[in-house]
């Protein structure tokens, strides 16, 4: 190395130039053909966001669009129609408060939607457990639409890839206690989708009154009204075609299904187009209010009830007998009969029975009737307080079973089969104050049905007694002297 080269001049440092993007290095051709495209892109995912919006909040999107061409128009019309909407709304929540709530179901909805699901949703599926990761990736459920009633909110939902209900059944409770609602009830709307019912008071805490009797012709054996569903709706049973079985602790309200049932039958027993068989072990103390209603009763469960039970068997295989290769459902065009078998405290009958032949005798009656009881035109109503396998072995012949107040959890499944309760009947949370209070499982449906039934009162029971006699409920008065020989007393 030669003295000058050792001496010479540094060589000049690079000066840190910041990156263009990578658009700007673009030829000018390709950017003429980018660019529209790029808006086109913005100004549908623009679009597609105002009309989530609009979908999923259509009454604050319509209401805000209305109140800011107002406010352009003239600012004190807008301040006048929102004093006057305050004040209506104001007056007829007074009015009619159920009426109100029912009308203004859409502004609650998407208040409700807003500040308590949607602003929170991420949260809760996290701390929940019901989102998802993949490839470093979080997949979360989306939360679709909802609907809020006063009472309760519904919430629709789509699952993440490779959920099942199971995970959401599980996670139920969590959920209420995360939307501050009471309960949470998982149901299956379509394969992918849910609803969530959150509960947030209870409908049925009020007592229902038995409606008026109507006429004959208005009572369909298939779908008979003795009560009201918590959305509202009545509840029917399938008399013609199913069997019941009704459990329930002491004071749960087993009499209020067993009289709603017999209120609503009131006409087709007066006229002879259902006939009622009945035993009541308790000696009489709950069908003996209205031993007119039956064409045979027993009040024990010896061999008077047993041999009892044995006839209606006997009157099943000999009416199947007869219809064999003429017909293969019972109707009212056959002049024959509806009846239902009314068993009040089954367990006295099949399980506490102290003689074991009679036991037998009545369990082997009991499941004829109830497994082929059906196509001829013979349905059981059954009523119980200890749901266990022991006591009450052919639940399954049950096709639909109804669960009141119960004293514990694992009863509930029981009763109502298998997984009912992770889906939201707690039966055993059923509050002693609300008797009559039931979930009810039918065959066939996936979802119970949360119920009460109506409450006859004792004036009920005589007025039913003198409507199927046809007999007139006059008092007649104490004489103020009565005289015996021809002597005053």
């Amino acid at each position: 190395m030669t003295r000058r080269d050792k001496w010479a001049d540094p060589a000049p440092l690079e000066i840190n130039r910041p990156r263009l993007p990578w658009w700007t290095l673009l030829p000018d051709g390709v950017k003429l053909v980018l660019a529209p495209v790029a808006l086109v892109i913005v100004a549908v995912w623009v679009t597609a966001k105002a009309v989530r919006l609009a979908w999923y909040y259509p009454t604050t999107v319509v209401l805000g669009l209305v109140g800011v061409g107002t406010y352009w128009v003239n600012g004190w019309v807008l301040g006048g129609l929102v004093l006057v909407v305050g004040v209506g709304s104001a007056v007829w929540w007074r009015q009619d408060p159920e009426g109100f709530h029912t009308r203004v179901r859409w502004a609650r909805t998407e208040v409700r939607r807003a500040l308590v699901y949607a602003v929170q949703w991420r949260t809760v599926m996290r701390l929940t457990s019901l989102d998802g990761k993949a490839r470093g990736r979080e997949y979360l459920p989306r939360l679709r639409r909802t609907r809020s009633d006063w009472w309760r909110d519904t919430v629709h939902v789509r699952m993440v890839k490779g959920q099942a209900p199971e995970h959401w059944e599980a996670r139920a409770s969590g959920l209420a206690h995360a939307f501050g609602a009471r309960s949470c009830h998982v149901r299956v709307t379509r394969p992918g989708s849910l609803a969530l019912n959150l509960v947030h008071a209870d409908p049925l805490a009020r007592v229902l009154p038995v409606p008026a009797l109507t006429e004959e012709s208005a009572v369909d054996l298939r779908r008979v009204s003795i009560g009201r569903t918590e959305t509202g709706k009545p509840w029917r049973l399938r008399l013609l075609g199913g069997q019941h079985l009704v459990v329930g602790v002491q004071g749960a309200g087993k009499g209020s299904i067993l009289w709603a049932v017999l209120w609503a039958l009131a006409p087709l027993i007066r006229s002879g187009a259902v006939r009622l068989v009945g035993i009541d072990p308790k000696g009489g103390m709950e069908l003996g209010q209205a031993p007119e209603l039956f064409a045979r009763l027993a009040y024990d469960n010896g061999p008077a009830a047993v041999e009892l039970l044995e006839q209606v068997a006997a009157d099943v295989r000999e009416r199947a007998g007869r219809y064999r290769g003429v017909q293969r459902w019972w109707s009212r065009d056959t002049g024959e009969p509806f009846t239902l078998l009314v068993v009040d405290e089954l367990a006295d009958l099949i399980a506490y029975q102290p003689d074991r032949k009679l036991r037998e005798r009545a369990q082997a009656a009991l499941q004829t009737i109830t497994s082929q009881g059906r196509a001829p035109g013979f349905g059981v109503l059954a009523l119980v307080q200890d749901p266990r396998k022991e006591i009450v072995p052919f639940r399954n012949l049950f096709t639909t079973r109804t669960a009141l107040r119960l004293d514990e959890a694992a009863q509930v499944d029981m009763v109502l089969g298998d997984g009912v309760r992770a889906r939201g009947a707690n039966a055993h949370e059923i509050s002693e104050h609300t008797p009559g209070v039931a979930w009810v499982k039918e065959d066939g449906r996936r979802e119970p049905v949360r119920a009460r039934a109506f409450y006859p009162t004792d004036t009920n029971l005589v007025e039913l007694r003198h409507y199927v006699t046809g007999t007139s409920a006059t008092v007649v008065p104490f004489p103020d002297k009565v005289e015996w020989d021809g002597e005053a007393a």
